[in-house]
């Protein structure tokens, strides 16, 4: 018998079909060795559901240009982070007081397998990613003729 204890997605597990990996992605999320401090709360974002099958992540980057951040979706893994450019100086541009946060990040978000990364746009201090779910010919819904 192991020590693990029977979480809510272990008690899920039987009456699902094809969850698994979710259901280990968020077990994993919940280990005793994880804390969520772990996570930045910068920068600030929002998941809005823009349609009944479109969703944006927005991302306030006020300060950033699209050459300082880079956006990588690979594994169901959307990644945006900053990119630190070579021989770049605060102090060299005349601000006198820097209240506009320009930080190192990263931020990641788990994307499902019917979920399509569409595009970004960076307009006024706002990063907007673009999805879509495609729901493939068999899981929309139909009646079964019975024989």
């Amino acid at each position: 018998m192991t020590n693990k204890h029977l979480s809510i997605f272990n008690q899920l597990r039987p009456v699902t079909v094809g969850f698994d990996n979710m259901f280990d992605h968020f077990e994993r999320m919940f280990e005793d060795d994880f804390t969520f401090s772990t996570y930045s709360n910068f920068p600030p974002y929002n998941i809005v559901k823009t349609g009944d099958f479109t969703y944006d992540v927005e991302l306030a980057l006020a300060g950033f240009s699209k050459d300082d951040i880079t956006v990588d979706y690979a594994d169901n893994v959307l990644s945006v982070k900053s990119v630190k450019k070579e021989g770049e100086n605060k102090d060299a541009d005349g601000v006198l007081h820097r209240g506009i946060s320009k930080r190192q990040f990263s931020k990641t978000f788990t994307i499902a397998d019917d979920v399509e990364v569409k595009g970004a746009e960076l307009k006024d201090g706002l990063l907007k990613i673009s999805m879509e779910r495609i729901i493939p010919e068999g899981k929309k819904p139909r009646s079964i003729t019975i024989k």
